[in-house]
């Protein structure tokens, strides 16, 4: 059976031609090159699995070479030939993506176990790839579950744009699972063996947000007693995933572009710059056209994210994935809360598919662990899902226009203001649920009072 195809880039002719003999000797199909534009032409005619290439050849060198390979969506095993002297320009090679190094002469031993390596590890990727498509076709893929349309969109885009470094922009409803399609394009991209940082920039005061993010320095400010690595920092190499990015400051949005740009920061109180290696993902619940236009999400920091968008559809719009969902979500259940519930009883299912579910696949994990705990079998009844649950939610109070004395020459502002506050009233100054009626954060919430100089209905300002 024939061993794999390997490519021969160098231009000494008998230097390609003893290699070539000497790896067809071995098993291995073999065609050659005599200089870096040939290779790359071969490369991409020839599809070769291993690529043994060269450093210094006329009209292209290993460096272009290996670049350009870099840039391909083809994965070779690329192993560069060197002198001796060449050695720190390999370790450059090497974080381009280069599988080994062979110094000259070649000593055979050595070239034949890189090869017989090279060749294994390629095995096995491919193996892997194999096992990760047919995870896809039955409706897995990382921590994503769904056999749906729309899921096996989201799973074809993630593939995609994954291998790549590019900035990526979810979108979705909250409780969708923005968060589990940032963790897998990081599972599936290069940097899945360094850092995945999450932060929710709704949940940080906004006094707070910019030390989180870049770090600060021992003194920054009051209360800095101690130097702080930032997020940033701390994902060096890896993915930080910015949630609720619309939340986020509009003047720690203008240093987060800057970062974005210049691959630069600065912590806070620190005169000296830090370079960064980190691969950017940001996630909203919101419309991001709405949010720009609201002047929540700066313009150009969203066209720098948005190099990729993925929206992540409400689980009310793919309810054909229940089932895999379900299931899904009772063997991680179990695992955490020790329990053994092998399946929800149709009554449930039936519940299940009727139900509008506002807090998408949250509410459904919510749903089943409250249920996972109180069943005392393997099945889940309806008596054991959360009281009420399925139940149309009391519709929300109107506000008449006239309530509120919205009269001509009334600015927005103002119209803003007065909603909110009479929404408050309407919900007993209850900030959580007069937020979920008016579409906006508790956080947005807050500051929009804190900017009215009110908490509520019936409170004085602090």
């Amino acid at each position: 059976m024939p061993q794999e195809k390997v490519l021969i880039v160098d231009d000494e002719e008998n230097a390609r031609s003893g290699l070539a003999e000497l790896l067809s000797a071995w098993g291995y199909a073999t065609v050659t090159a005599a200089d870096g534009v040939e290779g790359l032409q071969l490369a991409e005619s020839a599809k070769p699995a291993i690529i043994l290439l060269d450093l210094q050849m006329p009209r292209m060198g290993g460096i272009e070479v290996m670049r350009q390979l870099s840039e391909s969506s083809t994965e070779y095993k690329v192993i560069v030939v060197t002198a001796n002297e060449e050695i720190p320009i390999v370790v450059e090679l090497m974080k381009m993506g280069a599988y080994d190094y062979l110094t000259k002469p070649v000593d055979r031993t050595r070239l034949r176990s890189v090869l017989q390596n090279a060749s294994r590890q390629r095995e096995t990727e491919v193996e892997l790839e194999v096992a990760k498509r047919k995870l896809r076709d039955t409706g897995v893929f990382g921590a994503l579950v769904g056999s749906s349309r729309k899921m096996q969109e989201i799973f074809r885009l993630v593939e995609m744009v994954a291998p790549s470094n590019a900035s990526v922009l979810i979108t979705g409803e909250s409780g969708t699972g923005k968060e589990l399609v940032a963790r897998t394009i990081h599972e599936q991209s290069s940097r899945r063996l360094k850092p995945f940082v999450a932060i929710n920039c709704a949940a940080i005061p906004d006094t707070l947000i910019e030390s989180e993010i870049f770090g600060h320095e021992k003194g920054a400010f009051t209360g800095a007693l101690e130097r702080r690595v930032g997020c940033f920092e701390l994902a060096e190499g890896g993915t930080l995933l910015l949630d609720e990015i619309g939340e986020m400051p509009i003047a720690t949005q203008a240093k987060l572009l800057r970062v974005l740009e210049d691959r630069k920061l600065r912590r806070l109180g620190s005169k000296v710059e830090t370079a960064v290696d980190v691969r950017v993902i940001a996630a909203t619940n919101k419309v991001p056209e709405e949010a720009v236009a609201r002047g929540e999400l700066r313009n150009d920091l969203y066209y720098r994210l948005n190099v990729f968008s993925i929206h992540m559809p409400p689980l009310r719009e793919h309810k054909e994935d229940l089932g895999e969902l379900i299931k899904a979500l009772l063997t991680d259940l179990n695992a955490k809360n020790g329990r053994n519930v092998a399946m929800v009883s149709e009554s449930v299912m039936n519940v299940f598919h009727s139900y509008g579910w506002p807090g998408n696949v949250r509410e459904l994990r919510n749903a089943l662990e409250r249920a996972t705990i109180v069943c005392e079998g393997s099945l889940v009844e309806t008596k054991h899902l959360p009281p009420g649950f399925g139940q149309m939610p009391p519709r929300a109070p109107v506000i008449e226009a006239n309530a509120v004395r919205l009269g001509v020459g009334t600015t927005v502002g103002e119209a803003e203001r007065l909603l909110i506050l009479k929404t408050l009233e309407s919900t007993n100054n209850n900030k959580t649920r007069a937020a979920d009626i008016l579409g906006i954060s508790l956080k947005t919430l807050h500051n929009k009072l804190k900017e009215y100089g009110a908490q509520g209905p019936g409170e004085r300002a602090n």
